[in-house]
């Protein structure tokens, strides 16, 4: 968000790669970057949030709150309060970094758009580097007019882009991150998902590691709404999160399967137009598997607004496994008997560990 940068907004559930979690604000707050215009926006934008913050408590007090938002508000509230809570009190035992007890109405369908960029003939993402957040594979902005106007720009030198919007981001903890309005549009499911996901964040961030950040969070995304919907679930809420995941598993798959299609298409010594013919082929093959996705859903769209972006090495480049390591991550978890503080402890020192050796430091082997 982060993944999944809830990159790509709006859904009502969130495959895993969506759960990148875009720190382009933080990034760019503490980045040498020359781009002045872009530095500006970015500042400007995240200390606006801060400036139209307001407690939680004052907006579920005041009557002109909308119904719908403060049972939204209140549902925030108590997974907050459940994912902070130490373990012997029935809580997950996350570090309190003070995020999401202030609200901000944005008066908008997201907080930040991520403009993600790929060549014409590959499936690799250009990248912007920054301290902190180290390299990521797109640049968000705070005005949409401003993202599709970069967007546009890197359209006319020829390149594949895409637009996403982003209902949450984390600040890592250096900020006292609010609720955002456009993170109250999705289900509840997601809601709590998205709340853990996000509070799991600035408890381990390694720079330039993104399978391992998002692996991180999305195991104890998971670990945490597994406890959440055994303490508190209901029938309904379980079916919604059961049915959500099944659809996101599916959409993932389908999405993962033409990303590989493409690069071994690239890879091919062919000349550019035959490069260009297969890779309408692929996308078209993707719209006819996606309609035959949605039929066996029985018709649900929650994911049509994705391909009305238009699909291109753009958007399938920011598709990748970046939960692939949760099951060694879990494998941990089970090693220090579900011990959410322990397991943090141990993530941190496999986090120290060279890139190369951190699957293996969450294995156990070697130790």
């Amino acid at each position: 968000m982060p993944p999944t940068l809830v990159v790509m907004a709006r859904f009502s559930v969130r495959p895993r790669w969506l759960l990148l979690t875009a720190f382009a604000g933080l990034a760019v707050l503490l980045a040498g970057c020359s781009d002045v215009r872009y530095l500006a926006q970015a500042a400007g934008g995240q200390l606006e949030l801060l400036r139209r913050a307001r407690p939680v408590a004052a907006v579920l007090a005041d009557p002109q709150t909308p119904a719908e938002t403060r049972r939204k508000l209140e549902l925030v509230g108590r997974v907050r309060a459940f994912a902070v809570r130490e373990q012997s009190a029935g809580g997950l035992g996350l570090p309190d970094h003070g995020s999401f007890q202030s609200y901000v109405e944005l008066g908008r369908p997201a907080v930040v758009w991520n403009v993600f960029r790929a060549p014409e003939l590959s499936i690799n993402l250009y990248t912007s580097c920054f301290p902190v957040a180290g390299c990521v594979g797109y640049r968000g902005y705070f005005r949409e007019a401003d993202a599709q106007a970069y967007a546009g720009s890197r359209r006319a030198a020829g390149e594949d882009v895409t637009v996403g919007g982003v209902s949450a981001y984390s600040t890592l903890g250096y900020l006292r991150d609010p609720v955002l309005s456009s993170m109250l549009s999705a289900s509840d499911a997601s809601l709590i998902r998205t709340i853990i996901h996000e509070l799991s964040h600035p408890s381990l961030y390694v720079a330039g590691d993104t399978i391992f950040n998002e692996s991180y969070a999305t195991a104890l995304e998971e670990e945490g709404m597994r406890r959440w919907l055994a303490a508190h679930g209901t029938p309904e809420l379980r079916e919604q999160d059961r049915l959500a995941q099944e659809r996101a598993a599916g959409f993932e798959a389908l999405l993962l399967r033409t990303r590989t299609e493409l690069e071994r298409l690239y890879a091919q010594p062919l000349p550019p137009a035959e490069l260009r013919a297969g890779k309408q082929r692929v996308l078209d093959s993707l719209q006819a598997q996606y309609a035959t996705l949605k039929t066996s859903w029985g018709g649900y769209s929650g994911y049509d607004g994705w391909f009305a972006r238009g699909v291109n090495n753009a958007s399938l480049g920011a598709v990748a496994a970046y939960a692939s390591l949760v099951p060694d991550f879990q494998r941990l978890l089970a090693r220090v008997g579900g011990d959410i503080p322990a397991f943090i402890a141990g993530a941190k020192a496999c986090a120290a560990q060279p890139q190369a050796e951190r699957q293996k430091c969450l294995r156990g082997e070697g130790t």
